[in-house]
């Protein structure tokens, strides 16, 4: 299971760069290299999301591989949105996470099976 969340975890930082990387610095290139350069990094994070979710559908329902991706996904995001982007921290992210943990509960109250 720890498997699962680390790849999910490299996925997704891959994945947030392929989407919104490219906004701070990139904004003069043309979009088609933007678009290659995104699908490159994308190609990437695809060679550590399939497997996570090969190796996590073992252990987790489909829903909640979802959850853990979408909580895995905003937790990057607003570390890459404070970090690198250099965007404020905003309350906005921890509602967002609530919500997550809400979606989290409910996912996984009838616990852990194998698919």
């Amino acid at each position: 299971m720890a498997q699962t969340i680390a790849l999910l975890f490299l996925s997704n930082c891959f994945m947030t760069f392929a989407w919104y990387g490219h906004l701070k610095n990139m904004n003069s290139q043309p979009l088609v290299f933007v678009i290659m350069l995104s699908w490159g990094i994308a190609f990437f994070e695809y060679i550590l999301q399939v497997p996570a979710n090969r190796i996590g559908y073992q252990h987790f329902s489909l829903g909640q591989l979802k959850v853990i991706q979408e909580i895995i996904a905003m937790s990057v995001f607003a570390i890459f949105a404070w970090y690198y982007m250099k965007q404020p921290m905003k309350l906005d992210y921890l509602w967002a996470m609530l919500c997550l943990v809400g979606a989290a509960y409910f996912m996984f109250r009838s616990g852990v099976q194998a698919s």
